[in-house]
């Protein structure tokens, strides 16, 4: 399987209160297409760096973050944004639609602002929607759908421009147990269904246990569990 994402040698540090905090010292992974890889660990633990890492959203202090085999630290801002657009979806744990626009229009949004002509964008976004069960809820507004129907929208969106990579953080954390069991088992089929590589922290272990592999931050690396 080809590696769409890995970090090399990642080194992120902060400097709070004059002293250093090592959150990852030479960190590696490489999650490949078609793989589902789970993010665990208590808060505090380095996660959300590691996303934010793995989503260009910050540059590492060391080592190398590569999407797709391309190296990805020296880039200026407007190449990485592209890459963010093009190659990457982000799920996160509230859904940040947009309120006054339907289900249908937050998912055709964001490939609109990628080029795709209107028409073609609705009938992709229409596609996602139904395949989440939301075929009847295409015109709704985010304020007339429930709690798991805005973060399938969420999803919907996050996939809309064929990424090849995945990253969520928490993705139903604020669900109640029953409808975050459905939203994560419609996520993980979409994700399979797709092909895409995908890196998902959770808090929830049995959602973890659901996922092809786990792993952890720990002392700064990334330990396989």
């Amino acid at each position: 399987m080809n590696e769409v994402l890995v970090l090399d040698g990642v080194v992120r540090r902060f400097v709070q209160g004059g002293a250093t905090l090592n959150v990852l010292a030479g960190a590696n992974l490489a999650v490949r297409a078609g793989e589902i890889v789970a993010l665990v660990g208590p808060s505090g633990s380095g996660k959300s760096t590691l996303l934010q890492l793995a989503g260009l959203l910050e540059r590492p202090d060391e080592g190398e973050v590569s999407i797709e085999g391309r190296a990805c630290g020296r880039l200026g801002d407007a190449e990485r944004t592209r890459l963010r657009r093009e190659a990457l979806g982000f799920v996160y744990q509230q859904h940040h639609l947009l309120p006054e626009f339907s289900a249908v229009e937050n998912v055709i949004v964001p490939q609109m602002i990628a080029g795709v002509p209107r028409a073609a964008a609705h009938e992709r976004a229409a596609q996602l929607l139904g395949r989440l069960g939301l075929g009847e809820r295409l015109d709704h507004r985010p304020g007339q759908l429930s709690g798991g129907e805005q973060q399938r929208v969420a999803i919907c969106r996050a996939l809309a421009n064929r990424p090849r990579l995945l990253l969520a953080d928490e993705p139903t954390g604020n669900l109640d147990p029953e409808t975050s069991d459905g939203v994560f088992a419609a996520l993980l089929a979409l994700v399979r269904d797709e092909g895409l590589a995908a890196l998902i922290a959770t808090h929830n272990p049995e959602l973890a246990a659901r996922m092809d592999r786990r792993v952890t931050v720990r002392g700064g690396a990334i330990l396989e569990l």
